[in-house]
């Protein structure tokens, strides 16, 4: 059995001091707190899903004004999380964390105030700005926090938040919305405690330690270091390894069989330029290709159930109903990922899901009754959920800390073109084909998302790339 306290003639470099540890209360609350952040969000972007089929009576939208107000946030989204993962790896992950959600919580309770919908438009376009960013630089400052061989289960922990808050927007929708005509105005408004809990993010989170070796700030470094030490109760190292100053990008390219090849290393001060030079371009492909499919088809469902299922001639209550059922399956489906990415690994866990969300997909767009409606959209949810956990926790690891969040970010704000794209095409594909034709397109872009997701590398158990 080996000490929890190094010798004096060990010398760790401060992240490797940080994978050294167990998982503790200080791991707890990272995840909590960014977590709740993580909730919120996912409270809003469900929300619009059930306050657009409430709209569709009250307002008289065509189905072209419902695909763009369930569309607009995600353009926002798009611009945000490629800004938002620049601005990380410039002034740090916990800053644009808090101010992501000041400017999407205030949005969204300007939200509750318009009086139509080009108003709503523009507000759902800022909270967009907002969101977009904050997915990939929450899911980076956790990654860059977790011991090595748990990195990926803390992630998916992360991630499951998500189902959390859509639960969320689903009890509001299901208990607030129908009320009166009033009812999405009063939904909108609970969308302001994101701004609120800014505050909390702003003073209550560290920032990345690898971020502030990367900036040259040691003391805040060793400082964040010794609090997670302290609270593991493992004692500082005698000896402390020099911090990298210009970590330069290396690469460890794996294909589908998860050989890996001879390390090569660029010149320092990386920037946007490097996700598609000689070092990152196979694994960025990858991983935009991934995203892509995985947001369109997403997005492509579970904004529009709801409506969908309205339109299929089920009450707005009853739709409601069976969105909450289907949207609970997505816990189990984050708590399955959360064993199998640090058992089969990132790469099959991911692919696996993918697989098994197309099949879903099929089966929803198939079903004939109200009960294989519902399994079928339970499986859905589960298996789509699951995928998202582990394409989170793949995404920061593909990545050294000087391009992280902005690769992170750059993936989800490729991925949110799709987005934009799928909540346009369903009213499209609903008349052409109805259900069966949504669902089969959307399980295509599952399988293109499962075999892109062969090529990402495997990074279970292994260091961050510094």
């Amino acid at each position: 059995m080996t000490s929890a306290t190094p010798s004096s003639s060990e010398a760790l470099t401060r992240p490797e001091r940080l994978d050294r540890l167990p998982f503790t209360r200080k791991h707890g609350r990272l995840v909590l707190g960014s977590g709740i952040g993580w909730a919120l969000d996912a409270m809003d972007v469900g929300l619009i899903s059930f306050i657009m089929a409430a709209l569709i009576g009250q307002w008289a939208l065509s189905p072209t004004e419902v695909s763009w107000l369930g569309s607009i946030g995600f353009v926002g989204m798009a611009l945000g999380a490629s800004l938002g993962g620049l601005l990380a790896d410039r002034i740090g992950r916990r800053s644009v964390f808090a101010l992501t959600l000041l400017v999407y919580g205030l949005a969204t309770g300007a939200s509750a105030l318009a009086g139509g919908l080009a108003v709503l438009l523009v507000l759902r376009f800022i909270v967009g700005l907002g969101l977009g960013a904050e997915l990939p630089v929450a899911s980076t400052l956790v990654s860059e926090f977790a011991p090595a061989k748990i990195r990926g289960r803390m992630v998916v922990i992360l991630e499951a938040f998500w189902a959390v808050g859509w639960l969320l927007a689903a009890l509001i929708a299901y208990f607030v919305v129908p009320l009166s005509d009033d009812g999405w105005r009063w939904a909108f408004a609970l969308g302001v405690v994101p701004a609120l809990y800014a505050v909390v993010v702003r003073r209550g989170l560290p920032e990345s330690v690898r971020f502030l070796e990367a900036k040259g700030r040691h003391a805040e470094a060793e400082a964040v270091v010794r609090d997670f030490e302290e609270s593991a109760g493992v004692a500082a190292p005698m000896q402390q390894a020099p911090a990298q100053e210009s970590p330069g990008l290396t690469s460890y390219d794996s294909g589908p069989q998860g050989g890996e090849s001879t390390a090569t290393t660029t010149a320092a001060q990386p920037g946007l330029g490097d996700l598609f030079g000689a070092v990152l371009r196979r694994r960025t492909t990858a991983l935009w290709v991934t995203w892509f499919g995985v947001n369109f088809a997403y997005y492509g469902a579970f904004i529009w159930i709801p409506s969908l299922l309205f339109t299929e001639g089920f009450t707005l209550v009853k739709s409601f109903q069976f969105t909450l059922i289907i949207t609970l399956a997505q816990l189990p489906g984050y708590a399955l990922a959360a064993v199998l990415i640090e058992v089969w690994g990132r790469r099959a866990t991911l692919a696996t899901f993918l697989a098994a969300s197309a099949v879903s997909a099929v089966a929803f767009g198939q079903a004939e009754s109200d009960t294989t409606l519902l399994v079928a959209g339970c499986a859905l949810s589960m298996a789509n959920l699951g995928a998202w956990g582990a394409l989170y926790a793949v995404t920061p690891e593909v990545y050294p800390t000087q391009v992280r969040a902005t690769g992170a970010g750059w993936a989800a704000a490729f991925g949110r073109i799709a987005s934009i794209i799928a909540p346009l095409l369903v009213p499209v594909l609903h008349r052409a084909g109805g259900l069966g034709l949504i669902f089969a397109v959307l399980g295509a872009a599952f399988l293109m998302a499962m075999v892109a997701a062969l090529f990402l590398p495997e990074m279970t158990g292994e260091e961050l790339v510094d």
